[in-house]
């Protein structure tokens, strides 16, 4: 590229926004729309499992998933996903975006059904098929991460791609969304169909049979956004980055972007040929990629680590607090059914007042901020919340405060949504070299995943009542929420320390931030641009 960039990539730069863009925001979206249904949609019906599948006679409270099932249901998927980030992320830059960006689809919406079905009737059977298939599901939905963060940030113009990755990566606020929409609807229904008592009443009645299927229809509906979008992936045209600078064929990818982009762009012969002739460049585990890039992959590892143990910690967990503040009245006074409706209202609530919209702020202002700003805001405010909603703990649990602890809660959501939830997603898809660009961004998001495990599993434990009475069945004493919410506090303070590893790339291309150009320049002085090679004017 002899220090200038291709015409191809310079047109994809400075393009105008136009239809193409939404259409990639939507096919890449919908992943993440299916990714965060498919996720979260677990922790809606983890209760009605335990009252189907472990109820036992005579007992006081309904039944619950034991400790061990309850961690492998809800953490399994993580396994599967932080799994997929690393083989498809590696996948993604071996193979090129496109090849692999079908697969991962296929994947999701194959085992969102599966998991839907069993084999057998004993709880055992139930939870090691649900199991199994949700592991797989992860595995799919690990591999949406870097693609459709890798696509979008190659597709996407030098002056908007922060909002255009981030609007992708929005797309999860509204499958959560639809994840409790679904869930009240349904459980709604089932409940004005079959009559059922309060387990105080009468326990064995207040679990209707027809409530087994009420649990796989929200998880098995999962496949239908990415079964309708799988077309239309399959249909992109291959990135122009990979094509031209990991696959060296940079007159494909200017035919290729010449009908995206509704333009004529040349090939440009002298540069196909210097690229033909360049060495491939420096690999993942090589010191002059430590030198280059070792910190900044530390810092997109590092906070996303930390975002994530926060992040999901609370996010699985939602319906624990809303049980202990009163949003959700006690198991026993209420059916089976009606339990699944009122923890999805409260989750909904919650996604609509502080998830939602903070992921659209983050599409709003991270051009104008800055990717930096953001995620160092986001963290300050999360710290600052956390460790209001655990020093006082006690206030925050009376009756006439519950509003209170809920506005706090919601803002401290707000805060990691507009920050380093959207943030930690955006960057590793724009400061690395297009030949590991997927790669590196696999392996942020599987040091988030990480995080989101120790999140799910440890918090699981660490909340528990330091009373082992007052524990819940089967689990030990842990440290209390109020002393889990300090340690959260902590994890959200150092991910503000970490951010500082992290460059800005507001504003920049692609190639700059890596330094792409910079490697395929000849010793010596550039040589001036040939005619062939002038830069193009922005696309009406």
């Amino acid at each position: 590229m002899a220090g200038e960039q291709l015409q191809v990539l310079n047109a994809l730069d400075v393009a105008k926004t136009q239809w193409y863009h939404f259409t990639a925001i939507i096919i890449a979206g919908m992943g993440f729309f299916t990714d965060a249904y498919d996720l979260f949609c677990i922790s809606l019906v983890t209760k009605l499992l335990g009252r189907i599948y472990y109820h036992v006679d005579g007992m006081e409270k309904p039944g619950s998933l034991p400790p061990n099932v309850s961690a492998a249901v809800n953490g399994v998927a993580f396994c599967g996903t932080l799994a997929g980030q690393l083989f498809f992320g590696w996948l993604g830059d071996k193979l090129g975006r496109k090849k692999v960006y079908g697969m991962t689809l296929m994947l999701m919406v194959i085992c969102s059904v599966a998991s839907g079905l069993s084999f057998g009737h004993t709880p055992k059977s139930v939870m090691a098929t649900l199991c199994f298939f949700r592991f797989w599901l992860g595995f799919g939905i690990g591999g949406d991460y870097p693609l459709s963060a890798t696509i979008m940030s190659e597709y996407a113009n030098k002056k908007t791609r922060g909002a255009f990755i981030a609007a992708v990566f929005a797309m999860q606020g509204f499958g959560i969304l639809a994840g409790g929409i679904f869930a009240i609807i349904l459980s709604s229904s089932f409940n004005a169909m079959f009559e059922a008592p309060s387990y105080e009443v009468d326990a064995l009645r207040s679990t209707v049979p027809q409530a087994d299927y009420l649990w796989r229809i929200i998880l098995m509906v999962g496949a239908l956004p990415a079964a309708l979008t799988y077309y239309w992936r399959m249909k992109m045209p291959e990135t122009a980055r990979y094509t031209a600078l990991v696959a060296k064929n940079a007159k494909r990818a200017a035919s290729d972007m010449s009908k995206v982009l509704q333009m004529d762009i040349e090939a440009e012969p002298q540069k196909i040929e210097q690229i033909k002739e360049q060495k491939s460049g420096f690999g993942l585990f090589t010191k002059e990629f430590a030198k280059r890039h070792g910190l900044h992959l530390l810092g997109t590892t590092s906070t996303w680590f930390l975002l994530d143990i926060a992040f999901y910690s609370q996010n699985l967990f939602q319906k624990d607090i809303f049980s202990a503040i009163g949003w959700i009245p006690s198991a026993k006074s209420m059916n089976a059914i009606d339990e699944v409706y009122r923890i999805a209202r409260a989750q909904t609530l919650i996604a609509l007042c502080s998830t939602v919209p903070g992921y659209w702020f983050t599409v709003a202002f991270i051009d104008k901020m800055g990717r930096f700003a953001i995620q160092l805001m986001g963290f300050f405010f999360m710290t600052v919340f956390m460790f209001a909603l655990a020093i006082p703990y006690d206030h925050w649990t009376h009756k006439d405060n519950r509003i209170g602890f809920v506005i706090m809660y919601s803002l401290t959501f707000f805060f990691a949504n507009f920050g380093p939830n959207a943030t930690t997603f955006v960057v590793p898809a724009e400061i690395f070299p297009a030949r590991l660009r997927s790669t590196c961004h696999g392996i942020s998001a599987a040091s988030g995943k990480l995080g989101a495990i120790v999140g799910a599993f440890g918090f699981l434990y660490l909340a528990q009542n330091q009373d082992k009475a007052k524990a819940d069945a089967g689990y030990p004493a842990g440290i209390g929420v109020k002393n889990s919410l300090i340690v959260l506090g902590v994890v959200n303070a150092l991910g503000f320390l970490f951010t500082f590893l992290v460059p800005e790339s507001k504003g920049k291309s692609l190639e700059e931030m890596s330094g792409e150009n910079e490697d395929n320049e000849p010793q010596g002085e550039a040589e001036p641009p040939s005619s062939s090679g002038r830069r193009t004017a922005p696309v009406a």
